[in-house]
């Protein structure tokens, strides 16, 4: 295999064979061959386009890099993937509430990235809770309380965290199968039976334009159609933030409001339009009405709340924060920013937003920061809501002066007030299945 012939084919315009990519990619992964030449060759693909063979095998040889989640016989196995926005909260939501349904939920999530948040670094907010699990013990959690959620281990897909890494500093990121095969050789490594997608479109998505969601979801549902596991896809709105808190404390506080039934109701649509496909694929319900049903009980009785409570036991949190959300990282300053004219809100632009808590230490520059989970935002208005002059329309939470005046200055980017009506675009516009795309 001659590495540099392999580069020159992809940047004219051809393709490598299976065989190709598998030998390339595990000679990467074995440090045989060196960054350069591997950041070429990404660049080419992202630039030529990447063929569905090609697609398929570098799925593949990532998912074989690695071992796999393995289970019993006969047992159901759902898990959700969120392709990251700005206020998404709702893994720590949904997976406790789904397993405490009796649906099994090993959910392998990631950390911040750009200006979204990370699931990992929620959980981390709270004070003992680890996420670097091992398979082993991701199998012994499940078994007894029915959820797990952990990071990316280094025995699932190795090939994935190495290539990402080279993704990521090479601006090579944003390629829909690059993308599609990152994420589903990863899901697929867990041993699922059924996998949920919350594709985001809106400035605030990585994927601003919903036909490059709609495109994303139908290609990676394909991979896991292909490969035994029956995956369906939500296209969600990011044209504004998630809730109203934005920041890992905040948002992980905002978690456990919702899971009391004090949520905000957008937060409390997405999470259950999710958790009705899980329920519907786990064949716990027969149709939507009933999985509802099911989800709305769960929550209302508590049960959602005290398997997130077991969650964080299990995995060496203070549990009292369920009952106590102050016991979580508080930041010391709190400025109220206010309107300075009557209107209607135009904007709440959720990328301002997410790149102002990355600035204020809340988010990641580099690969190695650790974030400050205290700091963020509270929104209180919404794109369409009338203002007075003087009302409050966010709440900028920071750990010194300085980080206060940069979110100061975010709300006042982000949040444009006008006379011009606005309608929202829906939260859940389109469920992609296998048999094709419908509206919601």
């Amino acid at each position: 295999m001659i590495v540099p012939h392999l580069i020159a084919r992809k940047r004219d315009g051809g393709s490598l064979t299976p065989d190709e990519w598998s030998g390339v990619i595990a000679a990467y992964t074995r440090d045989q061959i060196p960054d350069y030449q591997m950041s070429a060759l990404l660049m080419a693909a992202f630039l030529r386009g990447i063929d569905d063979v090609e697609l398929e095998a570098i799925a593949d040889a990532m998912l074989e890099s690695g071992e796999r989640l393995t289970w019993p016989e006969g047992g159901v196995y759902v898990d959700k993937h969120s392709t990251g926005g700005v206020g998404d909260k709702i893994s720590l939501i949904l997976a406790p509430l789904v397993a405490s349904c009796g649906v099994a939920v090993p959910m392998m999530s990631g950390r911040s990235l750009g200006h979204t948040g990370g699931t990992l670094d929620k959980l981390e907010a709270i004070p003992g809770f680890r996420t670097a699990l091992s398979l082993e013990e991701v199998r012994e959690q499940i078994s007894h309380i029915g959820c797990a959620m952990f990071g990316q281990t280094r025995e699932i897909a190795p090939a994935d965290r190495k290539l990402y890494a080279l993704r990521d500093a090479t601006g090579t990121v944003e390629s829909i199968p690059l993308i599609a095969a990152s994420i589903m050789s990863k899901k697929l490594a867990e041993g699922l039976t059924g996998l949920v997608l919350d594709v985001k479109w809106g400035s605030g998505a990585f994927l601003p334009e919903p036909e490059r969601g709609m495109e994303l979801a139908r290609t990676m549902m394909a991979l896991g159609a292909r490969r035994g596991c029956p995956t369906v896809a939500l296209l969600t709105a990011m044209d504004r933030p998630l809730g109203r808190a934005i920041g890992n404390a905040l948002e992980t506080e905002e978690a456990i409001m919702t899971l009391r039934g004090e949520g905000p109701s957008d937060v409390l649509e997405v999470t259950y339009a999710l958790g009705v496909e899980m329920l519907v694929l786990a064949g716990i319900s027969v149709g939507r009405e009933d999985a509802r049903r099911v989800l709305r009980e769960a929550l209302e009785s508590g049960r959602a709340l005290e398997a997130f409570r077991q969650v964080i036991e299990a995995q060496g949190g203070n549990p009292a924060i369920v009952d106590d959300p102050a016991a979580l990282p508080q930041a010391a300053h709190q400025v109220v920013v206010r309107a300075e004219v009557p209107g209607i809100v135009q904007t709440v632009e959720p990328r301002t937003l997410g790149r102002a808590v990355v600035s204020m230490g809340g988010g990641r520059q580099h690969v190695d920061d650790a974030p400050d989970p205290s700091v963020g935002f509270t929104v209180s208005v919404q794109p369409g809501h009338r203002v007075t002059e003087g009302e409050p329309l966010a709440t900028v939470w920071a750990a010194d002066d300085a980080g206060a005046e940069d979110g100061r200055r975010a709300v006042r980017a982000a949040i444009r007030i006008g006379e011009e009506p606005i309608e929202l675009a829906p939260l859940v516009s389109h469920r992609v299945t296998a048999r094709g795309a419908a509206n919601r």
